[in-house]
């Protein structure tokens, strides 16, 4: 049973949320400050987290921001604002998606379902396997779900990781930013292409020597991206 921690202040909000979400099979707890879902994200072990942006005291943004110190656990952001920037800002902080209120409870449990079918993949890898490649000085453990930048371990969430692995598999062949939505994100109709914009700025800052000037991860311009090597 997955457990899922929903960090939400409205009490009617989450006790619906919660209440959703158990008839789909999870299990649930709730936190109704930012404080509080730092605490219990971080105390306890979760499949995923559901943070609102709007909570009292510390805000969504700062939490994620402790969360991505310590944790690599999926992150969906809840947020009333329609402002690109919020979405941009949590992404860049390391959320793996984000959905705004109002939303259905339909097309909560898909995005649940879509982040947390990655988490499912990696509990079920074979340790035994070796599916690694070497890349210069990138090494890629498809396994083990690790990524090395000069022999240290570098800190992928899951959904940068699923992204990088595509890219990888998909070697030279430009894709599309639909098409990653879709490959990587499980979803066609509910995402935001700039979705894709943001965790490849973050891939690269992380992997890449220069990411101004990448060599992994390159840019078709008014086509989307493809991996070099």
């Amino acid at each position: 049973m997955n457990r899922i921690l929903i960090v939400e202040d409205e009490r009617p909000i989450a006790d619906i949320i919660a209440f959703h979400l158990k008839r789909e099979g999870y299990e649930t707890e709730i936190a109704s400050t930012g404080t509080m879902g730092l605490e219990m994200g971080l105390d306890q072990k979760w499949d995923l987290i559901l943070l609102d942006i709007m909570l009292p005291g510390m805000d969504g943004f700062q939490v994620l921001r402790k969360l991505r110190e310590k944790i690599t656990t999926p992150v969906l952001m809840l947020t009333a604002k329609e402002e690109e920037v919020d979405k941009i800002l949590g992404l860049e902080l390391g959320a793996d998606d984000y959905i705004t209120k109002p939303f259905s409870n339909r097309e909560l449990v898909a995005r649940i379902k879509s982040n947390l079918r990655r988490v499912n993949v990696l509990d079920k890898a074979d340790d035994s396997r070796k599916n690694r490649i070497v890349i210069e000085d990138l090494t890629v453990d498809f396994d083990q779900y690790q990524v090395y930048k000069k022999d240290q371990n570098v800190e992928l969430t899951l959904r940068e990781f699923e992204l990088l692995k595509y890219l990888i598999q998909n070697k030279g062949q430009i894709l599309s930013r639909e098409a990653l939505l879709k490959e990587v994100w499980d979803y066609e109709y509910y995402g935001d292409i700039r979705t894709v914009d943001v965790t490849v700025r973050r891939l690269r800052e992380k992997i890449e020597e220069e990411p101004a000037n990448p060599r992994f991860i390159m840019t078709k311009r008014g086509v989307g991206y493809y991996f070099n090597y």
